[in-house]
């Protein structure tokens, strides 16, 4: 499920939402499915809970996952991520985009890397 690199720069608990965020987005964990329990989770990963739940609350503002009191977290509706969220990727494209193209990338290179994602779907 989630593998965590003690080598990486990033804090733990942004590898735990990056890497849940990931399974949401790819529908490995469907929309409405719940998240295991941060307890389970915690214990899988051997680490400390409150890490899981940083991440659990990160996804939460970030719109892919909502949490039902006193039954737990689950992975939101793709309509439901934030429109912050969208403009934050959007950005990072715009800058890859800019990047690739002064490395030689043409547009129809990239327009047929996107459409091969769509058709991946």
């Amino acid at each position: 499920m989630l593998q965590l690199n003690y080598r990486d720069s990033r804090p733990i608990y942004e590898q735990v939402r990056d890497g849940l965020r990931r399974l949401i987005i790819t529908g490995a964990i469907p929309a409405g499915d719940k998240l295991p329990s941060v307890r389970s989770l915690s214990g899988s990963l051997a680490i400390n809970p409150n890490t899981i739940q940083r991440a659990y609350e990160a996804l939460e503002q970030e719109g892919y996952a909502y949490t039902v009191p006193g039954k737990g977290s689950f992975a939101a509706l793709p309509t439901d991520v934030r429109e912050d969220r969208r403009r934050e990727l959007f950005a990072k494209l715009d800058a890859i985009v800019q990047e690739l193209r002064f490395l030689g990338a043409s547009p129809e290179e990239l327009a047929e890397r996107v459409s091969r994602k769509e058709e991946e779907k």
